[in-house]
């Protein structure tokens, strides 16, 4: 299928100003995108111009306010679109299942199916956290390369949340290489002492796109099959993200 190549252009400017935490000069946004100086200042011109970018008075630029409106109407449809796999998940389970992507630096949750149990873990829609010491921070983050999750822990610190908490970025690092090796992430209690969670990624193609997890009471989610719950949940998730992918277009555009 053809596409419109400056459109195409153009949203590889926006997708490497959001990997590099939303904030970008010239010459990383050539680095990144592999398009010439000219070509990104002409795209850049017209970005402006509509308010999806801005520039700082340091010349260096920006995501722009026109994009919140976007993203919030885009999280709400995601966020409805997940529902009836979360609710699979919270079958499988028996725990709260929720959906998180990365904003910047920062996960928010944007989905959440409530476990039926009165005593049940809830991570308010709209929350935002440090993905450090979460299971859906860490699965995003084992997509990105090494260098890139140095540069966002370099920006944001790596805070201790509970005494379980990984603060150095060596053994982060070494934590994400686990991550990528079996497939799903652990949180031990790492942001709240007494809740365990375990995430998959969504991908809508080649792209991880959003992560979703199940969380729970510490004792009731390390008596599950961790194997086994994990495959069941990367099943649901590589369907949701199908579905996510046919929405969005081939390859997720």
């Amino acid at each position: 299928m053809s596409t419109v190549q400056s459109v195409d252009r153009a949203l590889d400017l926006l997708e490497a100003l959001a990997a590099h935490g939303g904030e970008a000069g010239i010459s990383e946004l050539a680095a990144a995108t592999g398009l010439p100086y000219g070509t990104i200042h002409r795209l850049l011109r017209t970005l402006l111009d509509r308010g999806y970018v801005r520039q700082e008075s340091d010349r260096r630029y920006a995501l722009g306010g026109a994009l919140v409106r976007l993203g919030g109407v885009a999280e709400r449809m995601v966020g409805v679109w997940a529902q009836p796999y979360l609710q699979r998940m919270v079958e499988l389970s028996g725990e709260t299942a929720n959906m998180a992507v990365l904003e910047g630096d920062f996960i928010v949750y944007v989905a959440q199916v409530p476990s039926p149990r009165r005593l049940r873990m809830f991570a308010e829609v709209g929350r935002r956290v440090l993905p450090h010491s979460t299971a859906v921070g860490k699965v995003l983050l084992a997509d990105r390369p090494d260098t890139e999750v140095a540069s966002l822990v370099g920006r944001t610190g790596m805070p201790r949340r509970t005494a379980n908490t990984i603060t150095d970025l060596a053994g982060m690092l070494a934590e994400l290489e686990r991550v990528r090796d079996r497939g799903y992430a652990l949180d031990l209690g790492e942001e709240e002492l007494g809740v365990h969670c375990l995430a998959v990624g969504v991908r809508d193609g080649a792209r991880m796109v959003a992560a979703m997890s199940v969380s729970g009471p510490a004792e009731r989610i390390d008596a599950l099959d961790r194997e086994e719950l994990a495959a069941g949940m990367r099943k649901i998730a590589h369907d949701f993200g199908a579905e996510l992918g046919g929405a969005l277009g081939p390859g997720g555009r």
